[in-house]
This record gives structure tokens, sequence and C-alpha cells, in this order.
């Protein structure tokens, strides 16, 4: 068999239909990422780029973690493959024993998925069929949030609130509605962690309990902290709130911890850093540290007994995936955990905040900065829109960084960051120099 070298540049971009892209646009002047190790890239010209994002969210131990990789190989070597229908393989179980220890106490079972629209998606039919089964069927709503991700499966798309990720597919699921988002810069810009307004937006929950009535509702799942919206903090109690309102109607509370799951925030995941405890959690990205794709959706005791508890037994939940428990994926987790615990990432996050937030903070003063919002390792720099091109002010500016050497991204005119929780202090301050240099670059 003939070694190819597959991170030579590619003869034909044709076939590839790349995902969540511009194709016309990066096919005419394509960058290929060809290395990566700890912080950093390298390009296919051998350029080095840091990376500010951690991947999409999700590469949270930095790149290249050789005792990753060889948790995969040794996996390899015994077991490739085994699907988890009616069958088994002891890294499942043993993975998911670990993961409940650093979740909150109440939710101690583990559903594992392949990608964070499928946790969504299964944590929406779990919500559904939970009511089903506790005699409530007639709760068949879905409540999402304005300016929401959840993926791009149909129920986390319904229940998404991103325009740009709706309008193409039509109607949806029906019995979708949605509560306000808490972005507010006219009235909370710069603020310095969560905003102290918009904790009365959680009661719009309680206008659609008043509309509809609760009967009617199963869950509302929100982001604790918005990723792809924007970087979207939550206001002070605007969760505790949320919290309440469930729990008094009888709705499911979900939490999306896709992007903040595994060390985001200075925390295991979003529910410990706030104290607010859901009915189920979803995560996926950092949980093998992006090496091999998987989610997972946590839910409470009160959940999964009521599941475990019918008669006669059965399949229980008629829902699942080819490689749900993939054997690779979850030697990968495992590792990834061990990482997480001997190197204490988990709180990484939290002693960094405020050098972080205060290198964030010091654009404020930047001409066209509207906002800084961040927490933990987690920030958005918002800027001002060109009133005849919206957009186009993040996109050059991001394009600039690269040149630069640094791998930023742009939701708009937000330039977004999450980068490894391997990250030290002198590349946070020479990140956000960088950005300052660069935005006064840009028009």
């Amino acid at each position: 068999m003939t070694n190819i070298d597959h991170n030579l540049i590619p003869e034909s971009l044709d076939a590839y239909w790349m995902p969540f892209s511009s194709n016309r646009n990066f096919k005419q002047s394509p960058r290929f990422f060809v290395k990566a190790r700890g912080m950093y890239y390298t390009d296919s010209n051998g350029n080095e780029v840091m990376d500010a994002t951690a991947g999409l969210w999700c590469v949270n131990a930095g790149h290249y973690r050789e005792y990753i990789n060889q948790a995969i190989a040794k996996q390899l070597e015994s077991l490739d493959f085994a699907h988890s229908f009616s069958a088994g393989h002891p890294a499942a179980f043993n993975f998911a024993n670990r993961l409940v220890k650093h979740f909150p106490d109440a939710l101690n079972h583990v559903f594992f998925t392949n990608s964070g629209s499928e946790a969504v998606d299964t944590a929406l039919k779990i919500a559904l069929a939970y009511h089903k089964l506790n005699g409530a069927g007639g709760r068949q709503r879905l409540v999402g949030r304005e300016k929401a991700y959840h993926g791009m499966g149909f129920g986390g798309v319904s229940v998404g609130g991103l325009v740009n990720n709706r309008r193409q597919f039509g109607v949806l699921l029906p019995g979708v509605d949605h509560i306000s988002h808490t972005l507010n810069i006219d009235k909370n810009a710069f603020s310095r962690g969560l905003p102290e307004w918009g904790a009365h937006l959680a009661d719009d929950l309680t206008g659609l309990v008043q509309l509809h009535g609760a009967e009617t509702i199963a869950a509302v799942i929100v982001e604790p902290v918005a990723g792809a919206g924007g970087v979207i903090l939550p206001p002070q109690g605007y969760l505790q709130r949320l919290r309440e309102i469930c729990t008094e109607h009888g709705i499911l509370l979900i939490f999306d911890e896709v992007i903040t799951g595994f060390g985001r925030l200075g925390a295991s995941c979003a529910a410990e850093r706030f104290g607010v405890t859901p009915d189920i959690i979803t995560t996926a990205k950092g949980i093998t540290n992006a090496t091999v794709p998987m989610g997972a959706v946590f839910v409470s005791d009160q959940i999964y007994d009521l599941f475990m508890n019918q008669s006669p037994a059965g399949v229980e939940l008629f829902h699942g995936y080819t490689y749900s428990g993939h054997p690779l994926a979850c030697a990968a987790g495992m590792a990834t955990l061990d990482i997480y615990e001997d190197e204490r990432l988990f709180e990484r996050a939290l002693q960094l905040n405020e050098h972080w937030t205060d290198a964030a903070m010091k654009l404020r003063d930047e001409v066209n900065v509207i906002d800084v919002r961040c927490m933990g390792l987690i920030g958005a720099i918002e800027l001002a829109p060109r009133q005849d091109a919206p957009m186009a002010r993040g996109t050059e500016i991001a394009k600039r960084c690269y040149e630069k050497g640094f791998w930023v991204r742009n939701i708009g005119d937000a330039m977004v960051f999450s980068p490894p929780l391997i990250i030290t202090e002198e590349e946070i301050t020479t990140l956000f120099e960088m950005l300052a240099e660069t935005i006064r670059e840009v028009d």
C-alpha cells in the first residue's frame, strides 16, 4: 500500500461541500491547516497560527495530546467497534461512571451521542417521552430562545433562534415557541462578569405558560452562556428564575452545555459554575478534546427512573445511534478526563478569569468597539457594523488577524474567543494586544 500524505494541498476542491462556509470564496483563496500542537496550528504555507478558538470551542486541553492519541491507539489494538444496541463494551460504562462524578449530583445517568446536534435532539425526545410516560402526553410544546444555537438537527434548529440557520428549511417542527434573548448592549455594555440588567426576561416563560397553558409545555432549552449567537452571558439571577418557573409548572429545564461543558467557565459545567441544576444537560465538543466525535446527554434520576420502572421490562427508549458509546470515543474521553483531572483544567479558566477580563476590557476605548463580554475563558469583542455593510468589519479584522498569526472567529461583527484552557497569561496579553492593533487598522 502506498503511503499518501493527505495533508498535501488537494489537486481539486470541487468534491467537498464544506459546512457553514462560503465554498466559492474559500476555494478562490484556500487556507489549509496541516499540523497542530498545543496552542498553535501550522498551515500549508508553514505559518504558525495561534488557535484562539480551540478549534470550534472544543480543543480544551490543547492540540496533539499524546496521551489521548496513545489511548485511542491502544483501544484499536483490542476492540475497534462494538455497537450498544442490547450489547455492550466496558469502556462506555466506565466512562459514564466517571463523567457523572463531575456533573451535578442529581444528573447521574448518561446517554451517549456523536455530536452536540445529536445530543440536543436526544434531549428533546427524552423530554417528550418522559411526559408521555408520566401521564402528561399533552406536554408536547418545546421552548427555545432567540439568538440560540442548538445544533443543526431538525429539533435543534427548531428550538434555535438564529435566523440564518432557519430560513432555508421551512416551518420546521410544530409546537415550538421562543423566549427573548438576553443581549442588551444599551443597558449592559462592558459589564464585568454577568450583567446586572435582564433577570426579568426569564418571565417570558411565564407569559408562554399563560398563553398556552403549562400542561402543554414539555421543556425549555437554553445555553447558560450562548456561544454561536455571539457569547451572550446570562443576567444575574436569570438562570435561577428560569429554574423556579420550570419547577413551579412542571416544565423540564434543559441546559445546552455543548460549549460551556468541560472547563470553559472555570468549572466542569455552567450548571456547577452558576449553582443552577437543570433536569437535562447536553454536552459534546470538549468531551474528547475533539479527537473523536462524541456527545453526551446527562439526565436526572427522576427522569431515568421513570423510564426504568416501566413494566414489563423492554426497550425503554426507542432511540439511539449506531456509534453511541463508540469504543474509540470512550477511550479518547477517558484519556481526556485524565488530563482535565491531573492538570486541574476545569479550574484553570476561573484562575485566569481576572487576567482574561482585564486584557479584554482594555479594548473598550478602541475605535468601533461597542461592547466587551467575557467570563472564564470565553469572550466577545462587539464592533459597530458598517452602515452599508454589516459583518464586513468583523470579517476583515478576522482576516488580518490570521495574517498576523492568530486564528480568531467573527460572528458577524463580534470577534469571539474560546482558546484552549492551557493558554498562558502572556499569550492572553499578546492576543488582545494584537486584536487592538488590528481594530485600529480597519475603518
